[in-house]
């Protein structure tokens, strides 16, 4: 499974590296919003800072103005992967850009239908947003299913790219039903490490070596 960091921090981004924990980034317009500094120069510095993709969002609402920015977001690397929402004129898009050559990440994704949607028209990845509906007291994680069983029953390429994500029993559960990605916060990406018996453990072996040296 491939590990994104959701964020536009680089300070985040080069922790996170020098983990060794992630595969490539996710970012959105809020995202930019909450750093310092022009959003073009940030975009710039992630994606040469990451090797893998970095998912960069467009905000137009017609077709061809998505095609449009697309053709300039693609020039901050050969990395970049164009972030389209799911909508009719988001579809078409995908479509000409997946004509292009040009990568793309279907976003705001809810249901299995539009998963299916933007798989035909070519998307190279799709975003459910799990945590969002969780908070509307829907199930995201069986989304993820009906996504992973569909696109298993057609040999769909695209890859589900699991978004929204707001603990690590999302991740598990994405893990066990073999979706391709998931994209975390850093805060949910560091708390992978943490359990408790981990660190009650790890104090009684020190204590237990620390009577060992006195002996």
């Amino acid at each position: 499974m491939e590990f994104f960091i959701d964020t536009a921090n680089l300070d985040e981004i080069r922790e996170a590296q020098a983990y060794g924990l992630i595969d490539g980034v996710t970012t959105n317009p809020t995202l930019f919003s909450r750093e310092k500094g022009d959003w073009r120069e940030i975009a710039q510095a992630v994606c040469n800072e990451v090797e893998g993709p970095v998912s960069l969002e467009v905000v137009g609402l017609k077709a061809e103005e998505m095609v449009r920015e697309a053709k300039e977001l693609v020039k901050f690397g050969s990395n970049v992967v164009v972030k389209i929402p799911m909508i009719p004129e988001g579809i078409k898009a995908v479509r000409t850009l997946t004509e292009m050559g040009i990568k793309t990440n279907v976003t705001l994704v809810f249901s299995p239908l539009q998963a299916l949607l933007a798989a035909k028209a070519g998307a190279t990845y799709v975003s459910p947003f799990v945590g969002r509906l969780d908070g509307i007291a829907q199930d995201g994680m069986h989304l993820i299913h009906e996504i992973m069983t569909i696109f298993n029953n057609y040999g769909f390429a695209t890859k589900v790219l699991v978004a929204s994500v707001r603990h690590p029993r999302h991740v598990v559960d994405a893990a066990t039903m073999g979706a391709h990605t998931v994209t975390v916060p850093f805060k949910v990406l560091m708390s992978f490490t943490q359990h408790p018996l981990t660190d009650s453990g790890l104090e009684s072996f020190l204590a237990d070596w620390n009577k060992v040296v006195q002996k």
